[in-house]
């Protein structure tokens, strides 16, 4: 138990972090992250606060990925849920205002970025499971036999240009941030000397199983002495 204590911390804290950046390269103002831009897009459409559509659109991925019969873990409905709720957080507080220089916006983006990758280093640490849109990614791949780079960037593509008609805001930033996100994830991780192959995700079924073990059904009499 002492042991998914600990994993269930580092993916809240991973959860956390990823919040926070996706907060930070928002409010660089120089354009959102391809995700970002279809999340905002629909806060205008709806009215709903950024978190809300995020977690709405999460919910219905993980609908989706799981009539195609695809697992998933409690990291899934973490990742769903808490990212969400940890924006619109973020946001009531108002860590920083929107910034106005593009130079400032730039460097605001990239330290974002950062601490995206920050969050992925704990968050898939834990084992528990990929998020939602990641799932997706998954799916499309094993759907159509493309390779897994390709699909996410035509996941990417799609959301941006949807997000864009929505009225998200498309710029630099959605460039630096497609370009840029692996270079951060790689240094970070090499920071942490974290090998993302070695990590064994656990579906719900097993991680309820790790924590509540079957109990041997009819179990042999003891024998007579």
């Amino acid at each position: 138990m002492k042991h998914f204590i600990i994993r269930l911390f580092s993916m809240i804290l991973g959860l956390f972090f990823y919040a926070l950046g996706i907060v930070l390269t928002i409010k660089a103002n120089i354009g959102y992250a391809p995700w970002d831009v279809f999340h905002v897009g629909l806060t205008y459409k709806t009215g709903l606060s950024l978190g809300i559509v995020s977690i709405i659109v999460g919910l219905i991925l993980v609908v989706i990925v799981t009539l195609l019969k695809e697992k998933f873990g409690l990291g899934t409905i973490f990742n769903t849920i808490l990212i969400g709720l940890f924006v619109d957080l973020l946001f009531h507080i108002d860590i920083t205002p929107a910034v106005e220089n593009y130079i400032i916006g730039i460097v605001l983006l990239i330290s974002g970025l950062f601490i995206i990758a920050i969050g992925s280093y704990f968050y898939i640490k834990s084992g528990f499971g990929v998020g939602p849109r990641d799932n997706l990614m998954v799916v499309l791949a094993k759907r159509t036999r493309l390779p897994v780079g390709l699909c996410r960037s035509i996941i990417e593509l799609i959301v941006t240009v949807s997000g864009w008609f929505l009225g998200g805001m498309v710029g630099l930033g959605t460039v630096i941030s497609v370009i840029a996100i692996g270079f951060c994830v790689q240094i970070i991780f090499r920071l942490f000397k974290f090998d993302v192959t070695q990590v064994n995700h656990e579906t719900l079924t097993d991680t309820w199983f790790s924590l509540f073990p079957r109990r041997q059904e009819n179990p042999s009499p003891p024998t007579e002495q």
